[in-house]
């Protein structure tokens, strides 16, 4: 049974982890202040697109500097 749920549990950290964990963070982050926001009254619905946009963003460009730094050496 314990081997059962560790695995059901690594299978969901990766899921929501992957390879990238600023990103699981952000959203993490941004789904707890957009309900904090909702629960004050100020629909903030639009703040969950513009985080993901740039937690994209933000990940791709770590990741292209990173590639480019390596192919110099």
């Amino acid at each position: 049974m314990l081997p059962a749920l560790a695995g059901f549990g690594l299978f969901w950290y990766r899921f929501i982890v992957g390879d990238d964990w600023t990103i699981a963070v952000t959203v993490f982050a941004g789904l707890a202040v957009v309900f904090v926001l909702r629960s004050l009254g100020i629909m903030a619905w639009w703040l969950m697109p513009v985080l993901v946009i740039a937690i994209l963003g933000v990940s791709l460009y770590r990741v292209r500097t990173r590639q480019a730094s390596s192919a110099r050496t």
